[in-house]
């Protein structure tokens, strides 16, 4: 069984995260290292994926940023997407073969975690993402270089489900979002606990087996992996 590492990062911007993902594709690409999931949060941002189209974010790009919210535009596939505090972020960099297997076992491991919770997910045929009736509570965006994946998927936790209401998520229009804590309740340790669960079902789901890592030793293969 090969191994998953693991990175728990708490909070961390959405630029530097790019740049973090980016090191560690170099370095997955390289063999250097396994494959790699690293989970975290970011502060308030909107992220563009290639087929964003204008209207997706009507207030125009100022009026977001008055409101705290930063402007990115991404090589995922997709279109424009919230992230925040509360929401659980998954950034898979994983070498594979197959991109639709690939999407279809994420999905199937967000929806185990959710049912964890006692939320029944699913995907919707047509529609990209994670969801609870005709509710949103997860999204799916990724990029694939070399063999080497990007960007990966959100799951909202206990986040501020409010900017989503500013701009057509996903370009669906008129989608209701919620999470967790909406579909539950219980909001005491509700992302610790999810977050637990997401990377032992992310894990499970591709056959893998979880092993927790610093930053620092993924990137220092050298003497890590050897």
């Amino acid at each position: 069984m090969a191994d998953l590492s693991v990175v728990q990062l708490g909070q961390i911007p959405y630029a530097e995260a790019l740049e973090l993902q980016l090191r560690v594709r170099a370095a997955r690409q390289a063999d250097d290292i396994p494959d790699t999931l690293l989970l975290l949060e970011h502060p308030p941002v909107y992220t563009r994926g290639k087929r964003t189209e204008a209207h997706d974010l009507p207030m125009g790009e100022d009026w977001y940023r008055t409101q705290g919210i930063e402007v990115h535009d991404v090589d995922r596939g997709g279109r424009v997407t919230y992230h925040g505090p509360g929401q659980l972020v998954g950034y898979p960099i994983m070498r594979i073969s197959d991109v639709i297997d690939y999407v279809r076992t994420m999905e199937r491991a967000v929806i185990a975690a959710l049912g964890d919770e006692g939320i029944a997910a699913c995907v919707r045929e047509g529609l990209t993402g994670i969801w609870v009736g005709e509710r949103k509570i997860g999204s799916i965006g990724v990029h694939v270089s070399k063999g080497v994946t990007t960007h990966g998927f959100a799951v909202n936790v206990d986040n501020d489900l409010q900017p989503f209401e500013w701009i057509v998520p996903c370009g669906i229009d008129g989608v209701r979002m919620t999470s967790v804590v909406s579909e539950t309740g219980r909001a005491a340790d509700a992302m610790s606990c999810f977050r637990k669960r997401m990377a032992y079902r992310f894990a499970d789901a591709y056959g893998m087996r979880q092993r927790i890592a610093s930053l620092e030793r993924v990137l220092a293969p050298a003497t890590v992996f050897a």
